[in-house]
């Protein structure tokens, strides 16, 4: 076949980017043909996504792929979950959307389980319970506002509403939808009874769209803006998680996953949701994935703890980057204090490693003081923070998983993934480092009809990226360590 362009915007919480994906049938390679900072910012009392620059990194982006290699054939747009925008009865946007990170949803889940009992609302949605997940917003929107859907036409989800803007067509793609915990768990549908129950008016939620589905082509003005005269939108997979599993190259079915960025998504895929007391026990979540499957995983703090720490640096002078803190990380000295990733102090508070400090404080361990330390410490944590989540999946499913995939930015740091396999006792299976941008682009190439399954999507990656073999190292101090991090995470102290 001759190689088909397809254009994919990979929009995440701290950056986004677009690549051009060259597909000749067998293979594709990406080039990174636009970057730019993305972030929430401060207006008055909310912290909120500026809609209107990342639409113009959109177009930025959409111009310098028709400029390099001609209108692509495609264009699709993935980005982080559960976050939206109100439109207008006109198909304005009101207001620019909130960041899941806003303090606005605190004491929400509360507020929600006087409404709809835990239990049942887990058994409905399937989806773990995180005060950012989109019901808990619309929940906060209620306290906010007397009236707080009036004038609102429609709600989309931050890909739906680019692609809304990129070709006027509105709908809701199945899997940054099923992050919002308002679909039926089992019939993938928006669960009506339950949105009555708490005052949404079902009236605002688009129709759901099928992963994969052409929206059509761009509006004559985006065309005309951009050049991509031609180029037809895909509803790809909207939420990054789901095209970056779709991009894990397994070849097997015995495998656990690591979307490893800002956020560490770990879980495993399955063919129908788990929605036993014990999921519900461990708060894991049913998301939808490409092709009907089910990423049953657990949302897990990730990177962004050292993130922050970096930020934090930055304002106290040391400048140092990633890589040099990852690699001060590995001088330091290892078996230090953990912490619980997971640990509602660490959403976002003021100064990571002031709050980090603390919690090992009010744990009775000593609290680490230098750069190196405290990042190790992060690590270490996220090591220790997986290998329970991985006993608790083979718990709950009665099997064992012998690998491990890392994808994603964090499968380049490589003091973290042979953490994890000596900690988890596994081997880690790292790469490819783009699969987000992968899985979208391949995601569209169903769509335009160039491949037909998610094991034609896989069969791809393997045949165009490398991958870094980690093999476990055991070591005695990794199950001590183990049996402090279960007692800290169990509200005991060291």
């Amino acid at each position: 076949m001759a190689t088909r362009n397809i254009l994919a915007f990979d929009l995440g919480a701290e950056s986004g980017r677009a690549f051009l994906g060259r597909f000749d049938g067998r293979r594709i390679s990406l080039d990174e043909l636009h970057r730019f900072s993305n972030g929430p910012v401060r207006m008055r009392d909310a912290l909120v996504w500026p809609f209107a620059k990342l639409w113009q990194e959109v177009l930025g982006g959409l111009a310098k792929a028709t400029a390099t290699a001609g209108p692509p054939a495609s264009v699709g747009v993935e980005t982080w979950g559960v976050d939206y925008g109100f439109l207008d009865e006109a198909g304005d946007l009101m207001r620019n959307p909130v960041c899941y990170r806003d303090a606005r949803t605190e004491g929400t889940l509360e507020e929600a389980f006087a409404v709809v009992p835990k239990e049942e609302l887990y058994a409905r949605t399937g989806i773990q319970f995180m005060r950012l997940n989109t019901l808990f917003q619309l929940i906060a929107e209620r306290r906010k506002r007397v009236e707080p859907f009036r004038g609102v036409s429609k709600m989309l989800f931050i890909p739906d509403l680019v692609n809304y803007f990129l070709t006027g067509r509105i709908g809701a793609e199945f899997t940054i939808a099923s992050t919002s915990q308002m679909l039926d768990a089992k019939s993938g549908t928006w669960d009506r009874e339950l949105l009555g129950q708490f005052g949404i008016p079902a009236t605002i939620l688009p129709e759901i769209v099928a992963t994969g589905t052409s929206l059509g082509p761009l509006l004559s003005s985006v065309a005309e803006e951009t050049g991509a005269a031609g180029t037809v939108c895909i509803a790809t997979t909207g939420h990054d998680t789901a095209a970056a599993v779709a991009a894990a190259p397994a070849g097997r079915d015995d495998w656990a996953f690591i979307s490893s960025g800002t956020w560490s998504l770990m879980g495993t895929e399955l063919s129908a949701p788990m929605l036993a007391p014990t999921a519900l026990a461990h708060n894991f979540t049913n998301e939808g994935g490409v092709a009907g499957t089910v990423r049953f995983l657990k949302n897990i703090m990730g990177l962004w703890l050292v993130q922050q720490c970096r930020k934090s640096f930055v304002k106290r002078g040391n400048t140092a980057d990633y890589a040099t803190l990852t690699q001060l990380a590995a001088d330091a000295p290892p078996y230090g204090p953990v912490i619980d990733p997971d640990d509602e102090g660490f959403l976002n508070p003021p100064d990571m490693p002031t709050a980090i400090q603390e919690f090992c404080r009010k744990t009775g361990q000593r609290a680490p003081e230098m750069a190196g330390s405290l990042v190790r410490t992060c690590l270490e944590s996220l090591a220790l923070r997986y290998r329970w989540t991985l006993e608790a999946m083979e718990e709950m499913l009665g099997k064992r998983f012998g690998a491990i995939h890392v994808v994603g930015g964090g499968s380049k740091n490589a003091l973290l993934c042979q953490m994890t396999a000596d900690c988890c006792r596994r081997p880690v299976i790292a790469g490819p480092s783009e699969a987000t941008a992968l899985g979208n682009c391949l995601v569209q190439a169903i769509g335009l009809g160039e491949l037909r399954t998610l094991a034609d999507v896989r069969a791809v990656v393997r045949a165009s990226t490398d991958t870094t073999f980690y093999a476990p190292m055991p070591d005695e101090q990794w199950e001590e360590r183990y049996a402090v991090f279960q007692r800290v995470i169990s509200g005991g102290n060291n």
